[in-house]
């Protein structure tokens, strides 16, 4: 059963439910002009609208959050609200990374609530001393926004939990109700800063999902980046989403996509290529999504730490002197670090039963290692947090009991708020540290290991060790976690397989301090060189790369609610109009129509692929004109297309791409390449049956010219894939044939050399003028790959320059996607309603133009 899905943005925000701020009801449906969005209220508003002067303002990068990068409490002498910047949060922390030349922005949430009567007061007090303009969602709302759909639907669901767990909630489409209204209120927020024209828009993580489609709707050209900070799960688990199609289709609405990871990634293009149908392609190292003429580039890049804020945490006095105090607390014991927040997915408990498992399996080092683990403050009081916490605490003393002493405990739990400056210390001195996630997005803990642990003069000094003495680190990192394919030197575990996490414990305490070393070595020079302001740098200029076609394009806004989109045209990029052709069609004498079979003249999806009455009855009415010379160009056999068009007489039919043509009916088939050698088919056919018998879903098919895979019903992913193997194979057994190897929609074609549709119509074009019919009009309508070929060779052919004039040529691909066509219709409904146009517009049927017909064409064989 298809998932239902909210198609009318104005019903999914306007319910009885809940009380919420509603979506004005002015949702655009086109933009009629390139620049104007044309509403459904009649207003209009403009593309280029700001509500500054941009030649008189800086550039602006808007950073959009849930939460600002500030912290707030109120004064309780002066009752005055206080703000700082919170340098813990990497929204703040990125800046350091952006151009110098632009000013940076942030919209998001307060972590205080503020009396709505104080709110603009606050509100400008941020802006005039912190550039954030803080977005107010109603508490209510904004409990069913964050701590629903967020953290109830999206985090779980993101982190491989499926709906059908345990405390997992059904979903509730009240709570999605919420969520799209607090992306309006983002979204309002933002443009009250936004200059379309020179500014960029960054928003970040799964909160803000559907953003980008409010601000595509306000203006068709914002220069939009979206990065997700937490992992991407893969097709099988998020098309469990009710709501799947909505936030896939609102990411598409950025110009630059970006992950922590590949595997993130691959995850999200395998929905957009299951869900949506969309492939893309890897150009000069960039991943593109095509998606209505517009190309929607694929960001892969791990954030990073912010270096200045450790290195002054190690040089902070209060950290030499906790790096004493520890250091003699547990003297003569190898300390293990662990630093997770209390959640779900951190895996503490698991990485407890580790540490019995390595005390039992090794009980030398009973007494000799002791594990800190650090917990943070959960964000919420989550039943399944508490339940988490419970049963890591309980595992933790029973490991105590069985393996302590009076005198020491292989375990110690710190429970509390551990200061910046502290937590460095442990850093500093543990002798490996753990991270046992089961799932998270990146987890920057070791990073922040590796740079504590390169040390600073105060911990040297405190340490009473040599500033030029050798560095050594141990990691053992979990392999579901987004830092784990960044940290090449570490020991990668499951977290799931206790003995295996034991065993690394193990390795990483008794390995040589040499290999420590050269770890250590290793991970601090990618560490140090890729920071958050690296990041943040390398973001920003992907998106000025991503958004730089912007202006070379028409837009137009096409779409309800979450279904809005933008389709960009080149300007010279048109829908061909029956007003537009017929005046030409006309005034010619002599003209040359090529079409394209399937896609073109029938529905590519069709199952029956024969030619309806209505399409045979429609190319008659062409064909029966004696200025016209009408041809079917396809890459079907000579022997379907002879049977399905036995009833148009004056047909011209290009085969097998124009290895076979034929000008009429009763004319003869003739070969392009009859001396073509086949042998290489003896090489190709059982390659393509192995390939045939390992996917299934997929076909061979021998034609006398060529041999093609299909893979159209095979798997998307598998289909795809092994028509990457296949084309790489078939090239390498195939490289000293004379033959082509080709990737279609769907299938992997191998043929001749020197084949292709653009020759058909140079060769009807080429003998007609030799006869002294000279084309005044050429169309071509087709809707593939192999179709561009015919295009670019009417566009780029020299015509005779005996003609009065060049003749009017109408290149037109079926639907709305890049093309070397200047012209386009929609489907093969508008191409058949075009042909019926001419046809009416043809001279009348007559026997003189039939017996006038049958000359020409002896005249022309």
């Amino acid at each position: 059963m298809v998932a239902r899905s909210c198609l009318n943005l104005l019903d999914l925000v306007s319910g009885d439910m809940l009380n919420f701020p509603q979506t004005p009801r002015s949702l655009p449906r086109v933009m009629t002009d390139p620049v104007i969005v044309s509403h459904g209220d009649g207003k209009q508003s403009n593309d280029d609208y700001s509500g500054v002067n941009s030649s008189e303002h800086r550039r602006k990068i808007i950073i959009v959050s849930n939460s600002l990068p500030v912290n707030g409490k109120r004064d309780k002498v002066s009752g005055r609200w206080c703000f700082s910047y919170d340098e813990d949060s990497i929204f703040w922390q990125l800046k350091d990374g952006l151009s110098p030349d632009a000013d940076v922005v942030y919209v998001g949430s307060l972590k205080v609530d503020v009396d709505a009567s104080e709110q603009d007061k606050v509100s400008l007090q941020l802006m005039e001393e912190f550039n954030c303009l803080p977005t107010f969602i109603p508490p209510e709302l904004y409990k069913q926004f964050h701590d629903g759909f967020c953290k109830q639907h999206l985090w779980p669901l993101f982190h491989y939990m499926l709906p059908m767990y345990p405390g997992n909630q059904r979903f509730d489409r009240s709570q999605w109700q919420a969520y799209v209204s607090a992306n309006k209120i983002f979204a309002d927020k933002v443009m009250e800063v936004l200059n379309p024209e020179d500014d960029y828009v960054w928003v970040h993580d799964y909160h803000l999902m559907v953003l980008p489609t409010f601000l595509r709707k306000r203006c068709s050209r914002v220069k939009l980046g979206f990065f997700l900070h937490s992992p991407f799960p893969s097709s099988e688990i998020y098309k469990t989403l009710p709501v799947r199609g909505e936030i896939l289709k609102a990411l598409l609405n950025a110009d630059l996509v970006g992950f922590h990871t590949f595997d993130y990634a691959r995850h999200f293009l395998s929905c957009c290529r299951r869900m949506l149908g969309l492939e893309h392609e890897s150009k000069r190292g960039y991943i593109g999504l095509e998606y209505s003429g517009r190309t929607i580039f694929i960001k892969i890049l791990p954030a990073g730490i912010h270096m200045g804020r450790l290195q002054s945490a190690l040089e902070h006095p209060s950290s030499s002197d906790k790096v004493r105090e520890i250091h003699q607390q547990f003297k003569g014991k190898k300390l293990i670090l662990g630093v997770d927040d209390m959640d779900i997915f951190k895996g503490v408990s698991l990485k407890f039963l580790a540490i019995e498992q390595l005390l039992q399996q090794y009980p030398e080092m009973q007494g000799e290692i002791t594990l800190i683990q650090i917990l943070n403050p959960p964000s919420s009081a989550d039943k399944d947090v508490e339940n988490a916490k419970e049963e890591a605490y309980i595992t933790a003393k029973k490991i105590n009991q069985r393996f302590g002493s009076e005198s020491y405990q292989p375990i110690i739990i710190i429970d509390r708020h551990v200061p910046f400056y502290e937590k460095a210390a442990y850093y500093a001195l543990a002798e490996c540290c753990i991270v046992n996630a089961v799932r998270d997005g990146l987890n920057l803990v070791p990073y922040k290991y590796t740079i504590c642990r390169q040390g600073s003069s105060k911990v040297d000094e405190a340490l009473e060790i040599a500033s030029d003495s050798p560095r050594a680190s141990a990691l053992v990192v979990s392999e579901f976690i987004g830092c784990s394919p960044s940290l090449s030197g570490a020991i990668r575990v499951n977290p799931w397989d206790i003995d295996a996490v034991a065993e690394a414990l193990n390795l990483a305490i008794t390995m040589p301090d040499g290999e420590k070393q050269l770890r250590h070595e290793k991970h601090y020079r990618y560490v140090s060189s890729h920071d958050v302001a690296y990041w943040a740098r390398s973001f920003e200029q992907d998106l000025v790369f991503s958004c730089k076609d912007h202006y070379r394009n028409r837009c137009w806004g096409i779409g309800f609610g979450l279904n809005f989109r933008i389709l960009s045209l080149s300007p010279s990029f048109r829908r061909l109009s029956i007003d537009h052709i017929v005046p030409a069609y006309k005034r010619s004498s002599c003209r040359a129509i090529f079409l394209d079979y399937d896609g073109t003249v029938v529905p590519q999806a069709s199952i029956v692929k024969a030619p309806s009455p209505e399409v045979i009855s429609v190319l008659n009415n062409l064909c029966s004109d004696v200025n016209n010379t009408v041809f079917i160009v396809s890459g079907r056999g000579k022997t379907p297309l002879s049977e399905w068009f036995d009833q148009c007489e004056n047909l011209g039919i290009a085969a097998e791409h124009g290895y076979f043509i034929r000008w009429g009916k009763h004319a003869s088939w003739q070969m392009s390449h009859a001396d073509t050698d086949f042998a290489w088919k003896r090489i190709a056919e059982p390659v393509m049956k192995s390939y045939m018998e390992a996917t299934d879903g997929s076909s061979v098919e021998t034609k006398e010219s060529a041999l093609v895979w299909h893979y159209r019903d095979a798997d998307p992913d598998f289909g795809s894939w092994q028509a990457m193997e296949l084309l790489d194979h078939l090239e390498n057994v195939l490289a000293n044939e004379p033959v082509a190897v080709k990737k279609g929609q769907h299938i992997i074609e191998v043929k001749p050399q020197g084949i292709t549709k653009g020759l058909v119509a140079q060769e009807v074009l080429s003998t007609l003028t030799k006869k002294g019919k000279l084309p005044d009009f050429v169309l071509c309508i087709g809707d593939d790959r192999s179709d561009e070929d015919m295009f670019e060779s009417i566009l780029t052919r020299s015509y005779s320059a005996t003609s009065s004039s060049a003749p009017e040529i109408f290149a037109c691909t079926v639907g709305q996607k890049p093309s070397k066509a200047r012209y386009y219709l929609d489907d093969t409904m508008d191409v058949m309603s075009l042909l019926e146009g001419l046809g009416a517009a043809s001279v009348p049927k007559s026997r003189y133009s039939t017996e006038k017909r049958e000359v020409c064409f002896e005249n022309i064989l």
